[in-house]
């Protein structure tokens, strides 16, 4: 098989579209129902309700948990009753890659925990790659996703999206079974 990379010269919400209508064109051709996406605020997956048909995709975002709030980064009642009148499923929870307890003994004492040395090393493919695996990774957990189908992710670099991927799910106690299958898109910096 052959297939094309997208690569993107830029990080920004410039991408976003092009790279939903990509994950969208790949959907179609693998039989791909099960579409995650992260969204901070909403906007990216309002985007992906408007090109995939919620009627026909299960799309499930996931927000930035709740422990960010005071950065103004966590998504608002309204953002969510808007998300939820599209038929868009909304997922906010403990980071699967970082920002858990892990977290506040390594920044107490130092060192690395596995879960953050998994998030740097998908780090070196972009922040996108890091983050469509976390998402997938918790959404699994909670059963919104099956673990035994392809699903597409969706993520980006700050906002927006630049990255899309082809991905078997795990639950995070059994990461060592996730399989990325295909890079859709990714930017070629960041």
């Amino acid at each position: 098989m052959r297939k094309a990379i997208t690569y993107f010269e830029k990080t920004d919400t410039s991408n976003t579209e092009e790279t939903i209508k990509l994950a969208y064109a790949r959907a179609i051709e693998l039989g791909i129902r099960d579409i995650v996406v992260a969204s901070a605020h909403g906007s990216t997956a309002l985007k992906a309700s408007e090109i995939f048909d919620t009627a026909k995709f299960n799309i499930v975002t996931v927000t930035i948990c709740e422990g960010f709030k005071d950065e103004g980064w966590t998504m608002t009642e309204k953002e969510r009753a808007e998300l939820l009148t599209k038929g868009v499923r909304i997922f906010t929870g403990t980071h699967a890659l970082g920002d858990d307890v892990n977290s506040a003994f390594t920044e107490k004492h130092g060192g690395k925990s596995s879960n953050e040395i998994v998030a740097q090393t998908l780090y070196r493919f972009c922040q996108g790659m890091k983050v469509c695996v976390e998402i997938v990774l918790m959404v699994a957990d909670t059963g919104l996703i099956p673990v035994d189908k392809e699903v597409i992710a969706i993520a980006g670099t700050d906002e927006g999206a630049d990255t899309a991927i082809v991905v078997k799910p795990s639950y995070p106690r059994k990461f060592l079974e996730l399989k990325i299958k295909e890079i859709i898109a990714k930017p070629r910096e960041g």
